[in-house]
């Protein structure tokens, strides 16, 4: 007699973090190399019935966009980032490194709109009310629509939610809220999960713009599970060195504006203020030029910033060479000792080099090689650029000099500033023409821009 044939489902296990399954358990994800996020989701297969919507889809034309319109924070600089200012029913995650500054934005933010005539609810997690308020007097953000509470309950949270019904929800930090529904301590993978899916889906429901603070970890990368990005809106990440005050205030994700801008800031002693002409703030001044010094420009997100880079080339002592920067790179640095050495016959191989930058600015992009290049070359000849040089390009490692992005945005900027020399990569004028009054040399190889620049052989 034959027999029944039954199918049998094998479990699934998925990783928590980034949804990489397998079939059976393992202690870490194959996937981002996270411990202990992978979970059985299951063996049984689920099927989904169809149902009834209660809003039927419409055509796209026929959409109210209004509603979506983003309102303006009161802070220019935070407003560039979001992409025009916070959105109702928009989630932003605010996340840096601890002291440098959010919590001091956040509470200016939300003072900002409460004066503004909106409601403002700002919960804390860190602080006791008492201490919010006495940075609050510090900074002047006392604002009378602005509600305080310091909490770390999730169900109380919300319930303060229901009875100030605000137009502007602050978490201050989403890692300190814990849910007594879920196991663990606050911080951990499944309270983070927990309360962000709370607060985004209040914040939804209700037409509210939540601004969630987060911590980072040793690494600087966002604390907590990766699933956390991908329910927020928007993430912008808080840049800066301790013993500077220049913080830069950068998207990392946004979906209602552009990811290449970057925010401008000064954290004193009275608050954080935004710096919509922060150039100035990279530059030495002095009255004559000084060999080892260099002026670039570059580009953070869509703004020029201009910053000055400084070298220093001196006879080694030890067996092995130094090589030390500060806000740059060093692998780039060593390419551009490489390249000095065997294509423009510059003995800086054997030689200690140190590389800065002013400021505090971090320059990242190769478009700070040719700077970096002349500032060596300067040191290293005791030769000083004329006063009021420029230079930016990307050095190749057969010594060639590339065009970068934006170049007539750069040289716009240095001549607002003042410059009026500037060395830069052959074809760099082919988008537009010099501005008025600056002289622009172009250069094919490092060897031509050394020449140029410096006047040596």
């Amino acid at each position: 007699m034959p027999t029944k044939s039954t199918r049998t489902t094998r479990p699934t296990f998925r990783c928590t973090e980034c949804g990489w399954s397998t079939v059976k358990w393992v202690g870490r994800c194959g996937e981002c190399q996270a411990w202990g996020t992978v979970a059985e989701v299951g063996a049984t297969p689920v099927r989904t019935a169809a149902a009834t919507p209660a809003r039927p889809a419409v055509p796209i034309g026929d959409v109210d966009a209004e509603p979506a319109r983003a309102s303006t924070t009161g802070v220019g600089e935070f407003d560039r980032v979001l992409g025009g200012g916070l959105v109702p029913g928009a989630v932003v995650l605010m996340a840096g490194e601890p002291g440098i500054g959010k919590s001091t934005l956040a509470l200016d933010v939300a003072a900002r709109a409460a004066r503004e005539d909106r409601t403002v609810l700002y919960v804390s997690g860190e602080e006791s009310a008492a201490q919010v308020r006495l940075r609050a007097e510090r900074i002047g953000a006392v604002a009378p629509t602005l509600y305080l509470a310091a909490e770390t309950d999730l169900a109380t949270v919300l319930g303060q939610v229901d009875r100030v019904g605000p137009t502007l929800l602050v978490i201050d930090s989403v890692q300190t809220m814990a849910s007594a529904d879920v196991e663990g301590a606050p911080g951990n993978v499944g309270q983070v999960r927990e309360v962000a899916s709370a607060l985004i889906q209040v914040a939804k429901s209700r037409n509210i713009a939540a601004l969630l603070i987060g911590h980072v970890t040793k690494d600087g990368a966002i604390a907590g599970p990766r699933v956390l990005e991908h329910l927020v809106d928007v993430v912008v990440q808080f840049e800066g060195e301790r013993h500077s005050r220049l913080r830069l205030v950068r998207a990392v994700k946004n979906r209602f504006g552009p990811t290449d801008e970057v925010g401008c800031f000064d954290l004193g002693d009275s608050g954080i203020v935004g710096l919509p002409d922060p150039s100035g703030l990279f530059l030495t001044s002095r009255d004559r030029p000084v060999p080892g010094t260099c002026v670039t420009v570059t580009l953070e997100g869509r703004r020029p910033l201009v910053a000055e880079v400084q070298a220093l080339v001196t006879p080694s002592t030890g067996g092995s060479p130094r090589r030390t920067t500060s806000g740059l790179d060093s692998s780039r640095l060593a390419m551009v000792l490489a390249v000095l050495t065997r294509r423009a016959s510059l003995d800086v191989h054997s030689a200690d080099c140190y590389a800065s930058t002013v400021g505090g600015v971090r320059l990242g992009e190769p478009a700070a090689d040719l700077a970096v290049a002349l500032a060596v070359a300067g040191a290293r000849l005791d030769v000083a650029l004329p006063q009021g040089t420029v230079a930016f390009g990307e050095v190749g490692l057969a010594g060639d000099l590339r065009p970068v992005t934006g170049a007539p945005r750069r040289l716009a900027e240095a001549a607002r500033i003042g410059f009026r020399r500037a060395v830069v990569p052959a074809g760099s004028l082919s988008e537009g023409g010099a501005p008025p009054g600056m002289q622009v040399l172009e250069a094919t190889s490092v060897v031509q821009a050394v020449s140029a620049a410096l006047g040596a052989p």
